[in-house]
């Protein structure tokens, strides 16, 4: 499935892979590649399995192990960042939150992606699992994104994100002539968002400056969340 999905994106929106090299972020052992943005408030680590706590649905139970990568025993720490930076890609992530739980994964470090434990929520807005975070100006929220349907699973169940994501574009200057955009944002296989345009850096950016290529970010100090099979494929999106 994920393999013909891949196809057939990159014939849909006209854009080549640069030599198909999947560059794989997380290699489930251990931090290599990554480095959290408050090196004091780190408690990243690398576990066999997560599993929410019968005794308190807001919290993980950990499995020693390989394989998932988690924000420490209770969330709330310091955000990851990835030492790979990346322009036009085709992105996989995988996660899965405790109940209430909230996360987030901003691509080139500015672009929020929202992860937040909405199932079964009738109503949505940008806040919600999939939405694309609002931006902030004159201390108002602007350009959010609501998800166009909800994809989220229960709490504790593994997700998946798989996102076309398109750089902004500068002159020989450096002045910015077209916004950055998510081309396509499927929620474990249902699309959700198509061609949406980035105004700006979405709220709390790694800087309000835009770039030709960023990290990738994974939101760690609002809750337990769990990330697996992390992987980018550069593209050349005409």
């Amino acid at each position: 499935m994920l393999a013909t999905w891949a196809v057939w994106a990159v014939a849909a929106f006209g854009c080549s892979d640069l030599g198909g090299n999947r560059v794989v972020l997380f290699n489930g052992k251990d931090l290599s590649g990554w480095s959290a943005m408050d090196p004091n408030q780190n408690q990243w680590a690398v576990v066999g399995g997560v599993a929410l706590d019968p005794d308190n649905p807001k919290r993980f139970k950990l499995t020693p192990g390989t394989g998932i990568l988690v924000n420490g025993p209770k969330g709330g720490i310091s955000d990851l960042v990835s030492s790979y930076q990346h322009g036009d890609c085709r992105a996989h992530i995988e996660f899965a939150v405790s109940k209430g739980s909230n996360s987030g994964v901003y691509f080139q470090g500015r672009y929020e992606i929202q992860i937040y434990d909405s199932f079964g929520k009738d109503k949505l807005a940008y806040s919600d699992c999939g939405g694309i975070y609002a931006g902030r100006v004159n201390r108002m929220n602007v350009d959010g994104q609501p998800p166009r349907m909800n994809a989220c699973k229960p709490p504790g169940e593994w997700q998946t994100f798989d996102v076309i994501f398109k750089a902004p574009r500068f002159d020989a200057a450096g002045a910015k002539v077209a916004d950055a955009v998510y081309v396509e944002i499927r929620h474990n296989g249902q699309l959700i968002h198509e061609n949406a345009t980035l105004p700006g850096p979405t709220r709390g950016p790694l800087s309000d400056k835009e770039v030709s290529t960023g990290p990738l970010r994974l939101q760690g100090d609002h809750g337990p969340v769990a990330y697996r099979n992390i992987w980018i494929e550069p593209l050349d999106l005409k």
